[in-house]
């Protein structure tokens, strides 16, 4: 099976209000990069965002009045735990689950202003 380039089996698409905000957010904490961003005719809301970290890609648009938010529960591995979670806490999320090691490695969750919770991962060395 052949897919496009940056794109994996199964990839989220989120519906989220305030969608730039929310890739804004995701370039600050997890040094997202954008990938694809189409607005609607309006030219305020996006119809179609793509962000990449590391080898992943997230899919997500604003909602609409056909379009209710759905929000998700991404797991997400970084350099470091500790820092991602404080610059996650600095850009407006709230903490789900305080940092704690796991026998998978130092772990924690924080709900994002947009409604998405993200379980922060490190492998332990």
């Amino acid at each position: 099976m052949q897919l496009p380039e940056g794109h994996q089996t199964i990839m989220p698409y989120l519906i989220l209000k305030e969608a730039a905000k929310f890739s804004d957010f995701a370039k600050e904490v997890f040094h997202a990069k954008v990938k694809l961003n189409k607005l609607r005719d309006d030219k305020k809301t996006i119809m179609h965002s793509e962000l990449t970290m590391g080898n992943s890609t997230i899919m997500f648009a604003d909602s609409n009045q056909d379009w209710a938010p759905q929000n998700a529960n991404l797991f997400v591995y970084v350099p470091n735990a500790n820092e991602t979670y404080h610059k996650a806490l600095d850009h407006g999320a709230t903490s789900k689950m305080e940092l704690t090691d796991q026998d998978y490695g130092r772990t924690c969750g924080v709900m994002d202003p947009f409604g998405n919770t993200w379980w922060i991962t490190s492998i332990n060395k």
